[in-house]
């Protein structure tokens, strides 16, 4: 082998040592690359810092805080017979909210949550179910009054405010249990006031709408101003879903105030005794023959309140009406029905006196003062 040859081949040798050394460099570099990468990509992100909260974020947290152990949940059962053994067994027949009216364990909710049912179900804050007697009803204004009897340490009552000087375009808040969830809060503003709901279940005027969500479950519950202040109890959503539609209805706090002491005292709601009969299909008689729009009294009742102020009835006379009294306003307010009287009347306590306005035998216009007294 010449020299040169040597040479050539230790120049061969030389480089492919050069190129495996190069090689395993590489290799050895590559996989350390490679976990440092995924290293860096499982790293969380750096949490962005934000500013304190709003005042009114703030002002949100605090009346729910202040005013959620004050909210309930409610569940009711009924019986039922397998026909074919004969067995008994409980089944859930309807559930709501409810909250605490004062420290003596009275609770407050929809007639329609309980019923006709004797007892409830009613979940505390505290996760405890405990069961209260319904001592108080009334279908009329679809109130309802529960009592729980012998539980220390209850919440403190939500504090009452006032529906009068209610401003449509204010803040409200509504705490409830929608669709079993516990102690759920939804906002909104009050959209319109004095709404009218009139169907197959319900006949309610001067009602709050809403548009805080309410959903089924939401019944019963508390709707708070910005002060956390008790102005409603929420009643029902205007939904073709069954589920909220921004259309949510609430009875004013002070139609609550007035009804809820005269259950807890009677068990049923008892209005100042006017002693009339009237009825709407007359009054809508009256003003398709007539064009009087009023309260057509039919019938006075003898030695009652009507009777000593003055008022005449209708009478039929060989079958022909002669027209008597027709209210046609209370106090200023105006009266087209029935139920317009009797929410007027309502406002009011035994031994008031009410100024009436009175068109009679269709020809006379009469103020006639009327005192209120107990039947």
């Amino acid at each position: 082998m010449t020299q040169k040859s040597i040479k050539t081949s230790k120049t061969i040798i030389i480089s492919f040592a050069l190129l495996a050394i190069i090689a395993l460099f590489i290799s050895s570099i590559v996989p350390s690359l490679s976990n440092n990468t995924l290293e860096a990509e499982s790293i969380p992100a750096n949490i962005a810092r934000r500013a304190d909260l709003t005042p009114e974020e703030k002002g949100t947290i605090a009346i729910f805080r202040h005013n959620n152990p004050s909210v309930v949940y409610i569940s009711t059962v009924k019986r039922v017979i397998n026909v074919w053994t004969r067995d008994i067994a409980e089944v859930p027949s309807g559930t709501g909210t409810g909250f605490l009216w004062d420290k003596k364990g009275h609770i407050i909710t929809n007639y329609h949550v309980v019923e006709q049912n004797k007892t409830a179900r009613v979940r505390l804050n505290n996760k405890k179910t405990y069961t209260a007697r319904i001592i108080g009803r009334s279908k009329r204004h679809d109130i309802a009054v529960l009592k729980l009897e012998g539980i220390k340490d209850l919440p403190r009552p939500i504090q009452p405010g006032s529906s009068k000087s209610l401003i449509v375009g204010q803040k409200v808040y509504a705490i409830g249990n929608p669709f079993g969830l516990d102690h759920t809060l939804t906002t909104g503003i009050i959209s319109a006031l004095g709404r009218t709901i009139k169907n197959s279940t319900l006949n309610m005027d001067d009602l709050i709408q809403t548009d805080a969500a309410i959903n089924p479950g939401n019944s019963g519950g508390p709707l708070l101003d910005s002060a956390g202040r008790l102005i409603g109890m929420n009643v029902a959503i205007y939904s073709p879903s069954g589920a909220s539609a921004g259309i949510g209805f609430a009875i004013p706090v002070d139609k609550v105030n007035r009804v809820v002491p005269n259950l807890i005292k009677h068990g049923r709601y008892i209005r100042p005794h006017v002693g009339i009969t009237a009825n709407d299909t007359a009054n809508k008689l009256l003003i398709k023959e007539l064009g009087i729009k009023g309260l057509l009294i039919l019938e006075v009742e003898r030695d009652s309140p009507a009777d000593k102020a003055g008022l005449i009835d209708s009478k039929l006379v060989n079958g022909d009406l002669i027209l008597g009294d027709v209210v046609q306003a209370v106090n200023g307010k105006t009266v087209e029905d029935l139920n317009d009287f009797l929410d007027i009347i309502e406002q009011h306590q035994i031994n008031d006196t009410v100024m009436l306005e009175v068109l009679r035998q269709g020809r006379t216009k009469l103020k006639i003062p009327l005192q209120l007294f107990m039947r």
